[in-house]
């Protein structure tokens, strides 16, 4: 139980006014706090406190994506489909109004075709041993594909008002709903990771998978499990996203895969697995809701939002990396 008992050591938080400093979750709340303090001083409204609520319908969806994709990436896996899951599990919504399902069926249906479709990926990666990267950029042109045949040109408009106002009301008149069902979830997921056995588990995969498999644990139950996990959140997504915008395209939610992988690495999980915690994964969402928020109100091109985030998962990857590297080399 090596690896366990490592990961347990790791997963603490320092004790010392030096280490708390050095996380990557302070660098997280400093550029978070930069950011607010820079726009509010220059544009109009930034702080308006309603304006700030509203902002977080542009990543909530978003985040719930990339609360189990934290977990995949923490065992050295990843689901590159996420995007087009959320589009095939939308349609199908879609297909069953137009049945006339009612929303509350509707909601299943979403989150029950989202599970299905990590079911299949996880199926070809822990059955077959195929790599997750590979199989689930099969799987998105497949999921997409099913998304463009089944609709085409067309869109499926028509939603219940019920669906909607999960997608796009609020709670106490003020709180955005997607907001809320995120902040639930995001402590149901730390508490899991952080607080329980099975998070340790994780750790523990991550850090060194051979070690975990000697020591009892049962890998490849834990990574089919997140990849099931994961579908059903991105079923979820499609769920507040459709009762949101009201319709359903084939290129609903193109390119969030990126951005939910972005909020995972910018937040400090390892692309190499073994280390992270979801509270860097929520700092990383909103220091990246943030930044969009500013944007918008600076009237930048969402294109250029595009670059940003490209450009922060690259420098997230690489400087761990280089980091790493100098370090190894001064002890030498």
């Amino acid at each position: 139980m090596t690896a366990v008992v490592r990961a347990r050591v790791e997963d603490r938080a320092p004790r010392s006014v030096g280490g708390i400093l050095r996380r990557w979750e302070t660098l997280l709340v400093v550029l978070l706090l930069l950011v607010c303090v820079i726009a509010g001083a220059t544009l109009n409204g930034f702080l308006d406190p309603y304006n700030l609520a509203d902002s977080t319908f542009n990543f909530s969806e978003k985040a719930l994506i990339a609360l189990p994709m934290a977990l995949l990436i923490l065992v050295r896996e990843i689901d590159i489909s996420v995007a087009a899951i959320l589009a095939v599990s939308s349609v199908a919504m879609g297909f069953a109004n137009h049945l006339g399902v009612p929303a509350p069926g509707l909601a299943a249906i979403g989150i029950a075709v989202g599970a299905l479709c990590g079911t299949f990926n996880g199926v070809l990666v822990t059955r077959f041993a195929i790599p997750s990267i590979v199989v689930t950029i099969g799987t998105m042109s497949l999921y997409r594909g099913i998304a463009q045949v089944v609709l085409g040109d067309q869109a499926y408009t028509g939603y219940p008002t019920a669906l909607g106002d999960w997608g796009q009301g609020y709670f106490l008149g003020f709180v955005p709903r997607p907001f809320v069902i995120l902040v639930i979830f995001a402590l149901l997921f730390a508490a899991a990771l952080h607080a329980t056995a099975f998070g340790r588990r994780l750790y523990a995969i991550g850090s060194n998978p051979v070690a975990a498999r000697f020591s009892g644990i049962a890998v490849d139950r834990y990574r089919f499990v997140l990849f099931v996990v994961t579908g059903a959140m991105t079923g979820l997504a499609a769920v507040l996203l459709t009762g949101r915008i009201g319709s359903t395209r084939p290129n609903i939610a193109l390119g969030w895969e990126l951005e939910a992988i972005t909020m995972v690495i910018l937040g400090g999980v390892s692309i190499a697995g073994g280390s992270g915690t979801i509270g860097g994964v929520m700092l990383a969402v909103l220091l990246l809701g943030t930044v969009t928020y500013a944007l918008g109100l600076a009237n930048v091109p969402g294109i250029l939002m595009t670059i940003v985030i490209g450009a922060l998962l690259l420098v997230t990857i690489t400087v761990p990396v280089l980091l790493r590297g100098r370090g190894a080399g001064n002890k030498h």
